[in-house]
């Protein structure tokens, strides 16, 4: 399957998607060839998790779609923007406008407290915060009270959730989730999980996860399957049971 087209049934009219790549591929210096031909239309308003066994391409699918990295060949558009030849500068300032990113890996400055860390690549940008809009995001995330706490004294769903709402604190066309459940105990990786679903359901929110974890895809509109750098099976509707399926036939334990 080289075009997959992925959206909630939303007519959006004639607004560009969040994400677009056409015929896109990655090739490694020594010729490793990381994505082969991918072509991926994601709508605004949709949940999609990306799946594969390692070395399947997911993560440099995640790169190219964010801006992190250029692809070798092929389009890649965010809101209708192409970015597949800018140069770093002009990716760093689109990321910084377009894009938000949460990771398996917190990356919260321990000096600051948990307002200015999500304030801070706002400042960074020479941007004032929407004061109204992040108090809407801390109220959801159940962290109004923990605003002038410092990350050690959070526990690490609760700063999973800081970082997601820093992630979104710009208004992100946007959010791209790398194993962002990956460092957290059951029940808070549900906290999170059930966090991106109803901001996707509810506030309109664009969500692209790559993770390991068939339990965590299952809470995405859309699953994608890939090896050997391309997408191989596109499960709407997913069920954690029939993805571990799908990994186990790939190789994946």
């Amino acid at each position: 399957m080289n075009a997959t087209a992925v959206g909630t049934g939303v007519d959006t009219g004639r607004r560009a998607p969040a994400i677009a790549l056409a015929g896109v591929g990655k090739t490694y210096a020594g010729g490793v060839r990381a994505l082969d031909d991918v072509s991926l239309t994601v709508e605004h308003g949709t949940f999609l998790a990306v799946m594969g066994p390692s070395g399947s391409g997911k993560s440099t699918l995640m790169h190219c779609a964010a801006g992190l990295d250029s692809p070798t060949s092929g389009s890649v558009r965010i809101d209708g923007r192409e970015i597949a030849g800018l140069n770093e500068t002009a990716r760093t300032e689109l990321r910084r406008e377009r894009v938000g990113f949460v990771f398996q890996a917190y990356n919260l400055i321990p000096s600051l407290s948990v307002e200015d860390n999500i304030t801070l690549p706002l400042r960074l940008a020479g941007r004032r915060p929407d004061r109204d809009w992040i108090g809407t995001l801390v109220e959801r995330v159940g962290l109004a009270d923990r605003l002038h706490h410092r990350p050690a004294e959070l526990s690490g769903g609760q700063q999973q959730r800081a970082a997601l709402v820093r992630a979104l604190a710009t208004r992100p066309t946007v959010v791209f989730a790398d194993e962002p459940t990956g460092a957290l105990d059951l029940r808070s990786a549900h906290q999170v999980l059930d966090l991106l679903r109803a901001l996707v359901d509810d506030l309109g929110q664009t969500v692209v996860m790559v993770t390991h974890d068939p339990a965590a895809a299952a809470r995405a509109h859309t699953a994608l399957v890939m090896a050997d750098g391309r997408v191989v099976e596109a499960m709407d509707h997913p069920m954690a049971s029939q993805l571990a399926a799908r990994l186990a036939a790939l190789g994946e334990h």
